[in-house]
């Protein structure tokens, strides 16, 4: 069967057009995908919705759950008769809102105590107001300068149904003409989803630019000695498209963590393009151009093909994150190496044959050892070789160095502490979070922690008294829930403090609650919901609290045939505290495992797995890095031991790759050591020091989550070279010394 990259080549060299025709078709496929591709925030980005612990919150929230907008008013006195006019017409017209199902503020408290009618003197409002139940006041108008308007919406609201009515709600806000000096801001969660949104699309641009400004600069910098430096950024420009497409296509849309995806992807995509390019440039200096196109697509193809599939499988480790965001990372992180890969291998060659690309003057000396003096890159050529074979002369001090700093790692890398509380991830001065803060400070947390209930009958008597029994336990013995509301504390309000006794007695009860007030706690006879309200809490301290709840809830003995379960905002992210916690681990080990197997399955010998051996070094330095740094592992950073498995292996595998060239040239294992590290070391360090500045891109997000992930990256990336350029002719000096491959006499000691 004939090799498909010689098929390629010759298809390039001659059909030049028509390939560059095919290739333009796939890209205009994936450009008419970017209309497809669409944000994402919220519950779905955490939790997939096909799991047991998804589909109950999707079903909490569809039957029971609704969100609610706050409007936040300040003035210098929102008792002022004209202010409460103005609160009293905006509420009227927004309770005509679709999807809104009530509207209540302190106006409503003042008409109740009035006859139905708003006070119209301020001392009118004023004697009401000191009357009124003090908790009561302290919620609606914690001073004469703010006071507050809660908009409930119906269950089951969806996302797009939420923007919809923000959207009403900002363009009615717009036109009320509200009195001088007071200002109406809209707060809440669908608020607070929305603005993520539209500042995510925002800094997604942001990221991308920055990225390829400094790909720009990094390649200006040091791709200098090649014709066309500039075109491995044009490469990842059309991979970054194809991505883009291909995300719309597969329906995969854009989360917090994928924004942080798009600079690795111009990172590690533009290694392909600089690879072949310099590889062609070096080939065209002694052969024609059909020849040079041929050689390096046949020669370094493979090679490349290789190191891009290890670092796909990398990425793939992902698609087992039970964190959805973590898994769209990983799928938008294998599509983009892949697009970014096919467009180097084809744009590059047909670039060269299009414009009959010629080198530039020959500046460096030839041989495999220039001399140093000649020029920087010779210099640096020079010291890479000498490094190498030194290290690759003793090796085992320079292991056992490297081993002990990654075993530290690996121990220091249990203390690192993890973080999923979404507040914490966006910018500190963002205008919705700050709102949430005063609504917050203002009314004590707003989220709460509701108890699913199903029995046969959830109406029965001995089902009712375990509802209120359990939820005043939790109540008495719990100083961080401050109330509780069930159909239990329904029905004892409904029938005058007293609690029936009968299954009759309590039909009755229930026939007189609204049935709006009674749907937010009973779903026919089977089901029934208990809601603590807590006060507000660290995620890590709140995840305590759910267990503490839980393992309640079985301590307590349900009666028989009554199943108890927690779910909510707040159980989710407790969820995913404990997720990220088993998944990083759990995917950096899948990730070693699939390139492992790749490698082995691709060379077929012991020694295919001295790349990975370095690379489970430089994951033990993250570690090491994550804790010294102060850093939280996150939905985006726990990506990072599977991420470095990917991006390191490129660099070790191409390095035992050349090295391999090399012996089969019938060159000693030492001559060969040192001349794959000074060959390919260069375009290594170009490659890693531009994947470095793509990376950098990340640590300018305003976002806290993806600006400490594009610190770690960079450092990582780091690693990653010193990993490769150091640790890795260490590695092979083993496998060659105490392996099959020919040793030269006297190389032993």
């Amino acid at each position: 069967m004939r090799n498909p990259y010689e098929w390629l080549a010759d298809a390039i060299n001659n059909h030049t057009w028509a390939v560059a025709g095919v290739a333009a078709a796939v890209f205009i496929l994936a450009f008419f995908g970017l209309s497809m591709v669409t944000m994402q925030t919220g519950d779905d980005t955490y939790l997939d919705k096909t799991t047991p612990r998804g589909a109950l919150l999707a079903h909490y929230k569809d039957t029971y759950g609704s969100d609610a907008i706050m409007l936040i008013y300040e003035a210098d006195s929102v008792r002022n008769p004209d202010a409460l006019r103005y609160i009293d017409n905006l509420q009227e017209d927004l309770r005509n809102e679709r999807y809104v199902a009530g509207v209540s503020g302190v106006v409503d408290l003042l008409k109740q105590a009035n006859g139905g009618t708003l006070p119209s003197s301020t001392a009118e409002i004023n004697g009401i107001i000191g009357q009124a139940p003090p908790e009561l006041v302290e919620r609606m108008l914690p001073s004469d300068l703010m006071t507050i308007s809660v908009i409930t919406l119906d269950a089951g609201v969806s996302t797009d149904a939420q923007q919809q009515v923000l959207g009403n709600i900002e363009s009615a806000i717009g036109i009320s003409e509200p009195p001088p000096g007071l200002t109406v801001t809209v707060s809440g969660n669908p608020a607070f989803s929305k603005e993520m949104g539209e500042a995510m699309g925002t800094q997604m641009g942001v990221l991308i630019l920055a990225a390829m400004l400094l790909m720009v600069l990094a390649v200006t910098l040091l791709f200098s000695h090649v014709r066309y430096r500039l075109l491995p950024v044009g490469v990842v420009a059309v991979g970054l498209i194809m991505t883009f497409g291909f995300m719309g296509l597969f329906g995969i849309p854009v989360s917090m963590t994928v924004v942080g995806a798009f600079p690795v992807l111009i990172g590690i995509g533009i290694d392909y393009a600089i690879q072949l390019h310099a590889r062609f440039d070096e080939e065209i200096r002694h052969s024609t151009i059909p020849e040079a196109v041929r050689t390096t697509v046949t020669n370094l193809g493979p090679s490349v093909l290789i190191a891009m599939a290890a670092t796909a499988l990398g990425f793939i480790a992902m698609f087992f994150a039970p964190v959805p965001m973590v898994a769209d990372f990983g799928s938008v992180c294998t599509i983009g190496v892949i697009s970014c890969y096919i467009a180097a291998l084809i744009i590059v060659p047909i670039f060269a044959i299009v414009t009959r690309y010629r080198p530039k003057k020959e500046v460096r000396a030839s041989g495999p050892a220039p001399e140093p003096g000649n020029s920087l890159l010779d210099r640096y050529d020079h010291l890479l070789g000498r490094l190498a074979h030194t290290v690759a002369k003793h090796p085992l001090p320079v292991i056992l160095i490297f081993a002990v700093v990654a075993a530290g790692g690996y121990y220091l890398d249990q203390s690192v502490p993890i973080s999923a509380d979404e507040k914490t991830f966006v910018p500190d001065d963002m205008p919705a979070l700050q709102a949430l803060g005063k609504i917050t400070r203002t009314m004590g947390a707003t989220s709460t922690i509701p108890v699913v209930v199903i029995a046969d009958d959830v109406r029965s008597p001995e089902t009712l008294a375990w509802i209120e029994q359990f939820g005043t336990y939790e109540l008495e013995h719990n100083d961080k829930i401050t109330g509780v509301t069930s159909i239990a504390t329904l029905i004892r309000e409904y029938n005058g403090g007293v609690m029936p006794s009968t299954r009759r007695e309590i039909g009755e009860v229930i026939a007189r609650i609204p049935e709006p007030i009674l749907k937010r706690h009973l779903n026919g006879n089977m089901e029934a919901v208990l809601e603590f309200s807590t006060v507000s809490m660290e995620m890590d301290i709140a995840r305590d609290l759910v267990g503490r709840i839980q393992s309640d809830a079985v301590w307590n003995e349900p009666p028989a045939g009554v199943t108890v379960k927690i779910t909510g905002s707040m159980e989710m992210f407790a969820a995913v505290m404990d997720d990220i916690s088993d998944s990083r681990t759990f995917m950096t080990v899948l990730g070693f495992a699939f390139i492992l197997g790749f490698l082995i399955l691709v060379y077929r010998k012991f020694g295919a797995v001295s790349p990975v051996i370095p690379i489970v070094f430089i994951v033990g330095w993250n570690g090491a890095i994550m804790y010294l740094l102060g850093l939280d592992y996150t939905p985006l950073t726990a990506v990072l031991g599977s991420m470095t498995i990917g991006v390191a292996s490129e660099y070790t595998i191409l390095i035992m790759e050349r090295c391999e060239e090399e012996l089969a040239r019938g060159t000693e294992f030492l001559d060969a050591i040192q001349t794959a590290v000074q060959k390919i070391g260069t375009a290594v360090t170009v490659s890693g020091l531009t994947t470095v500045f793509g990376f950098a891109a990340l640590t300018l997000s305003t976002f806290n989550i993806i600006s400490n992930f594009g610190i770690v990256t960079v450092i990582s990336v780091g690693f990653s070279l010193v990993g490769a350029i150091v640790v890795m002719p260490a590695i092979l000096a083993l496998m060659y010394r105490y392996g099959s491959a020919r040793v030269p006499a006297g190389a032993r000691t």
